[in-house]
């Protein structure tokens, strides 16, 4: 039981590095890809909203495999399936923050950036300072989906081989005949999406002087 319980705790160590990393690059990815995504140059535009259909109508899955093997078959070139997971997670989650954000940055009306430039406000400036504290109270719900999402999708890292908690549970389960280790799996999923709500409710609190 024991041995059990350790091998589970590494699979959840494993999970949440999966979780945290893909924020942690996806989130400011999406910002890129929402930039090139409303670019008026059509040499940049096409080829990002091209590229953004692509992600967002293939399964994850499917984008995990590609991401690890295509490199091997293509340039004999090989990385280890942690790396490929991150690359696959934050492309696929980049895309999906970069439609959040492109909805969030259109929302907001044309006057406000006028003012700004009437005022004497940088287009730098008038973005971080006016624009952007305005577009994440407006993204939050749209975005908190997503990350709530991205918890439980850390499972199908397994595709791959990687050696994350759903992974564990499966090979504990198989090895004990009990279906525990799926149980308390699925305890620790609902636990962080339960995490993750708490966050989001309270940044949308903290934000609710943006009306």
């Amino acid at each position: 039981m024991s041995g059990m319980l350790i091998s589970m705790a590494r699979g959840t160590l494993i999970s949440f590095q999966v979780f945290f990393l893909t924020l942690l690059f996806s989130l400011p990815l999406g910002l890129v890809v929402a930039a090139g995504r409303m670019s008026k140059k059509r040499i940049i535009s096409v080829p990002v909203k091209l590229l953004m259909l692509i992600i967002r109508g293939t399964p994850l899955i499917l984008q995990l495999i590609f991401v690890y093997f295509a490199p091997y078959y293509l340039f004999r070139i090989s990385w280890d399936r942690f790396t490929a997971a991150i690359v696959a997670f934050s492309i696929n989650y980049a895309a999906y923050f970069a439609e959040i954000y492109r909805g969030g940055i259109e929302s907001i009306p044309r006057g406000q950036y006028e003012a700004a430039k009437v005022l004497g406000f940088t287009r730098a400036q008038t973005f971080f300072r006016i624009i952007l504290p305005q577009v994440i109270k407006r993204i939050l719900p749209a975005s908190g989906n997503e990350v709530i999402t991205l918890v439980k999708d850390t499972a199908l890292a397994q595709v791959i081989g990687v050696a994350e908690l759903f992974r564990v549970a499966q090979n504990a389960a198989s090895r004990e005949f009990s279906t525990m280790p799926i149980f308390i799996a699925g305890l620790f999923y609902f636990v962080m999406n339960w995490a993750v709500s708490a966050v989001f409710v309270r940044l949308e609190k903290k934000l609710d002087y943006y009306q």
